[in-house]
């Protein structure tokens, strides 16, 4: 009799346990591209406690554009950072790449980065170079080269990786192809940026056969899940990347998303944007129907390309309201949403000119990087389409547009100096100033392809 009530309690202690939330699961949920389950995972896992739930679910926060769940992935990550240096080498990543980050916020980053190296979290060695080359006034005596030479000193495998983003920087990936490919044939098995890199390489070096054989142990490594789909997805936009100057590769880059996309779902949205950007490879049926199911799967990527294609009528019957609402929906997480907003409204295709609004969107997408959206405001300011002309406005957004190297900002500009006063002149470089600092621009810059840091699935 005993051993009966003991069994029935066993048996029921077991069954209330299979409804807990398990990390493993939500691992494995997030690796197939279920991130709605694995969200609900961590989310309890997080709320019991969890550090190491708390960090992941972060890590899906921070992958977001969508600002609200960034400042909740700040909270997560300080909340870990009490226990973990790994959750201080995130942390510290993420406050080192918010748009505008203040010199406090960057000093807070580099500290947590260091803090976190120290005790061995080798995750924050790339975030920390990057920090380093991207702002090199922040610590004036660090030398990035020096320091990346030291940890690789140290044996420091991420040190190697920081010493490609390096040569990212400076210019000088081309002429160290073999270093690069030497590198990345032994970290293959470690670091899953390394396809990206040997992608990189065997473009550059137009190695078809080295790039089939990459390929495929791509795929064994996506078989036994050593490698997550977005890394696949990654590699597959590497292959197309125009940043990267040799010819590109389409016919592997669309295999890949097409074998990832039903078990991955955001790949939908990058089979769709493959086929707007090549329309050789399928028609505009196909396109939408990718598009749908990016929508379905809440990429706002797929919105974005919806609404584009409502802006501009390809594919879809031109239609202003459409494109806004898609446009609206993408906006929080895709800057360039807010470029083609800026447009709709500047452009009058409801009718009449929005300016205040055409101003703010055009705004937003320059400040968060959209390289045309300075002339769009500069060619606002300058042409009185629903707005009184403001030549001092006009200078400031068309320097900036010159900045980023658009070619008809040079002859805006050369017309406006011709008739604006000194004062004018005097006051334009005042709100000049204003604006850089604003952007915390970097002179540095990254002159290269695809950002080794944006490739990281894992820091």
């Amino acid at each position: 009799m005993k051993r009966g009530l003991l069994y029935f309690a066993l048996l029921a202690t077991l069954q209330g346990c299979a409804g807990l939330p398990d990390q493993q699961l939500a691992k494995e949920a997030q690796q197939r591209g279920d991130s709605a389950s694995a969200r609900q995972q961590y989310e309890q896992l997080a709320q019991m406690g969890y550090v190491d739930a708390q960090i992941a679910l972060g890590d899906m926060q921070f992958g977001s554009r969508d600002p609200g769940q960034i400042e909740q992935a700040e909270r997560l990550y300080r909340q870990a950072a009490l226990h973990s240096p790994k959750a201080q080498s995130r942390l510290g990543r993420l406050l080192s790449r918010q748009d505008g980050a203040s010199d406090s916020q960057l000093k807070e980053a580099e500290q947590l980065l260091s803090q976190a190296i120290e005790q061995g979290e080798y995750s924050a060695v790339v975030p920390l170079t990057l920090l380093y080359v991207s702002y090199p006034q922040l610590s004036p005596s660090v030398d990035p080269q020096q320091q990346v030479n030291v940890w690789r000193g140290q044996g420091i495998v991420e040190a190697e990786l920081a010493q490609i983003l390096i040569y990212r920087s400076d210019g000088s990936y081309i002429t160290h192809l073999t270093e690069i490919e030497q590198t990345c044939r032994l970290l293959l098995s470690q670091q899953g940026v390394c396809y990206n890199e040997l992608a990189t390489v065997n473009r550059l070096r137009d190695q078809p056969q080295a790039q089939a054989a990459l390929l495929e142990q791509l795929r064994t490594a996506y078989a036994i899940r050593w490698v997550t789909p977005s890394r696949v997805e990654s590699v597959a936009l590497t292959l197309v990347d125009p940043g990267i100057p040799a010819p590109v590769d389409l016919s592997n880059a669309y295999a890949l998303l097409r074998e990832i996309a039903p078990a991955y779902p955001l790949a939908w949205a990058s089979l769709a944007k493959l086929l707007f950007d090549y329309p050789v490879l399928g028609d505009s049926t196909q396109m939408l129907g990718y598009l749908q199911r990016g929508r379905e799967a809440g990429d706002s990527r797929a919105e974005l390309l919806t609404g584009r294609l409502y802006y501009g009528g390809r594919g879809l019957e031109q239609s202003p309201q459409l494109a806004e609402r898609h446009l609206l929906r993408a906006a929080d997480e895709q800057p360039t949403a807010h470029f083609y907003l800026g447009q709709i409204y500047r452009r009058g295709y409801f009718g009449e000119v929005y300016p205040q609004k055409a101003v703010d969107h055009f705004l937003l997408a320059a400040r968060a990087g959209h390289r045309r959206a300075d002339y769009a405001l500069a060619q606002l300011f300058s042409e009185s389409r629903g707005v009184k002309v403001n030549r001092v406005n006009a200078y400031v957004f068309a320097q900036m547009a010159l900045s980023r190297a658009v070619p008809e900002a040079s002859e805006l500009l050369s017309n406006l100096e011709q008739s604006m006063l000194p004062a004018e002149r005097q006051k334009a470089r005042q709100i000049l100033e204003e604006e850089q600092q604003t952007r915390q621009i970097n002179p540095a810059g990254l002159s290269a392809f695809q950002s080794l840091e944006k490739g990281m699935d894992v820091l």
